[in-house]
């Protein structure tokens, strides 16, 4: 098992948790975290011995979105969804905390997700002058496409209860790990065969979506994040200021 410094690894009862564990930016994405859950992921597909894989992390937020000081390659962050989307296991996402922007593209790739009551998810993208670009090759397939039109547009946030109506989670709860129970226990009780291919019959449609759009949908980001609106949005937010084109509401 090769250690990785962003993503903590344990097991039980063939369930193996990968803990995104990089608290200096909240679980951002960035280049080393993508690259070590990547490298996690990879190990955890292959070991005869996991029956399932589950995403957790430490702290108050499953994933901050992209790492503006760091970011990943879109061509790293599209691998790395269509990995989880293509490990012969189930991969169950277990959200404790707040989850923004591209933290919504990896909850969304996984095949079963449980949100407790206080998490919170937004799509923060347009309000630094870009679009949930990539991430939506895992988002348009599975969730509700007149709900993502308010989110993705507006940037609002919203709650567990709503990510479940909307179709980002499964189920929403004061206790996740109890939502979470009757899943591992299900899983456990399965085929490693059986899993592998009913994973393979639910995930075609997300496949579909990668092998059409992600080129294009990768083209897209790095041209958004190139874009001096970005620029203006990405140094606004890092210096805790509005960028230039918010707008005050009318007296």
């Amino acid at each position: 098992m090769t250690p990785a410094a962003h993503v903590a690894r344990t097991r039980a009862g063939g369930v193996e948790t990968l803990t995104l564990d990089s608290p200096h930016n909240r679980n951002a994405l960035s280049a080393a975290l993508v690259g070590d859950l990547a490298a996690a992921l990879t190990e955890a597909g292959e070991d005869p011995g996991v029956r399932a894989v589950v995403l957790a992390h430490t702290g108050n937020t499953f994933s901050a979105g992209a790492d503006l000081r760091d970011p990943p390659h879109p061509d790293a962050l599209v691998g790395l969804l269509r990995q989880v989307a293509e490990v012969p296991k189930p991969v169950i996402a277990r959200v404790a905390g707040h989850v923004r922007a591209g933290g919504l593209g990896l909850v969304a790739a996984c095949d079963v997700a449980a949100a407790a009551t206080g998490s919170t998810f937004a799509f923060t993208e347009v309000r630094i002058g870009v679009a949930p670009a990539v991430i939506s090759l895992t988002l348009l397939p599975r969730t509700d496409p007149r709900a993502l039109a308010r989110y993705y547009l507006t940037g609002e946030r919203f709650d567990a209860a709503e990510a479940a109506r909307i179709g980002l989670v499964t189920a929403a709860g004061d206790d996740v790990d109890a939502l979470l129970h009757p899943v591992l226990d299900g899983v456990r009780r399965a085929s490693p065969q059986g899993l592998a291919e009913t994973k393979r019959l639910l995930t075609a449609r997300v496949l579909e979506a990668f092998d059409r759009d992600a080129a294009d949908l990768t083209a897209l980001s790095a041209r958004l994040f190139a874009s001096p609106q970005a620029r203006e949005g990405m140094t606004a937010f890092l210096e805790r200021r509005d960028p230039e084109w918010v707008v005050s509401a009318a007296p």
